[in-house]
């Protein structure tokens, strides 16, 4: 008697099954050995939601075979191990039983099937029990706007245990262990579609204003919080000028994978820290407030031009991170040269006319924004 036993650790249920079913094939139906190897058209036990097989790569070091078989009779003297190899080589023969066993919808994801591993090997053993031992490491391999993805790996295969006089069916063994590799991998894809980064389907940005309760020593812009002479915090240093502000933006960012869409959650702030606002003794005035206040709406606004600049980005799954970091980059020199020209037309707020203009410009931009 022929004797299967499935060395693959992790092997799913329905690999199990699949074992059991076609078990019986590879006593009844054992394909003659002197000629090359033709793969048994199998209909697979599941459908392909998730992917179709676009290629079949054969990266194997060792191309020759795939099996290395001692005779099915006892020969006088030692015996000697003869080869046999897929018909037409493993890339064509496993990519044609495989497009044959599970339709194709190319609207899914291309994978892409590299053979790193695929070889049987019979070693005879003492009291003339020869020992089959089948081995099989496929990656699994995205291929999306022209790059490639490393999925995953499947390790599989199988032990046999036969006498002289026996013989394998080699045609069906293989089917079956490639078989259970797709069905390991659909099982995987099915889990992962909507979670796992490398299978994404697209990106969406997601815009909050960050917010801090209770506040502490930065403010973060809001309509409702203007800032108040009580805010400035800090010393005042030795300086030409009657007050300072420091506002600044930034933001913080948080990626989740949301039914197979990357979420990019991005929380924007506009913020100025009490303790380097500074105002001298007997400036504290209406019009030196709006001045400093005209600071942080200039800041408000030149972060809310970056969040409209991003949604006009063609965001990739492959590089996200890298349109927002520049585009950040330009906004904080655009917030710096607003700034700038703000400070150097108002004389620093001491020219009212144009410290009137800016006043209608700012907001009119804040209206805007909304």
């Amino acid at each position: 008697m022929i004797l299967i036993n499935n060395c693959k650790k992790r092997l799913m249920y329905s690999m199990v099954m699949l074992m059991i079913i076609l078990v019986h094939a590879m006593f009844c139906k054992a394909q003659k050995t002197n000629g090359p190897i033709v793969l048994n058209d199998q209909q697979f036990l599941f459908s392909a939601t998730g992917f179709y097989i676009a290629d079949v790569v054969d990266d194997r070091d060792d191309r020759s075979a795939v099996a290395w078989l001692l005779p099915a009779a006892q020969v006088n003297g030692p015996a000697s191990k003869y080869t046999l190899d897929l018909k037409d080589g493993a890339s064509s023969a496993i990519k044609q039983f495989i497009s044959k066993g599970l339709a194709v919808n190319k609207a899914l994801r291309p994978i892409t099937i590299h053979i790193k591993k695929l070889r049987l090997d019979e070693t005879l053993q003492a009291g003339g029990r020869i020992d089959g031992k089948l081995g099989v490491v496929f990656s699994f391999v995205l291929r999306r706007n022209g790059n490639d993805v490393q999925l995953i790996d499947y390790k599989g295969g199988s032990n046999y245990v036969r006498t002289w006089g026996q013989q394998m069916d080699v045609a069906g063994l293989l089917g079956n262990v490639i078989q259970g590799g797709m069905v390991y991998f659909n099982t995987w894809i099915n889990k992962q579609a909507d979670t796992n980064i490398k299978l994404a389907k697209g990106v969406k940005l997601v815009f909050t204003e960050y917010t801090e309760q209770p506040e502490g020593d930065t403010i973060y812009y809001a309509a409702n919080r203007p800032i108040k002479w009580t805010d400035f915090q800090q010393k005042p240093p030795t300086s030409k000028y009657e007050a300072q502000v420091f506002p600044s933006f930034g933001y913080d960012e948080e990626v989740k994978m949301v039914k197979g869409i990357i979420n990019i959650h991005l929380s924007l702030k506009s913020y100025l820290p009490k303790s380097a606002c500074w105002v001298k003794e007997g400036a504290q005035t209406a019009y030196n407030l709006n001045h400093e206040q005209r600071h942080f709406d200039i800041v408000k606004i030149v972060a809310m031009h970056f969040k409209q600049l991003l949604l006009k980005e063609k965001l990739t799954i492959e590089n996200y991170d890298g349109p927002i970091n520049v585009q950040f980059l330009d906004s904080f020199r655009e917030m710096n040269d607003m700034e700038k020209r703000y400070d150097d037309e108002t004389s620093h707020g001491i020219d009212h006319d144009a410290q009137e203009q800016w006043n209608k410009k700012i907001d009119k931009e804040l209206v805007s924004i909304k």
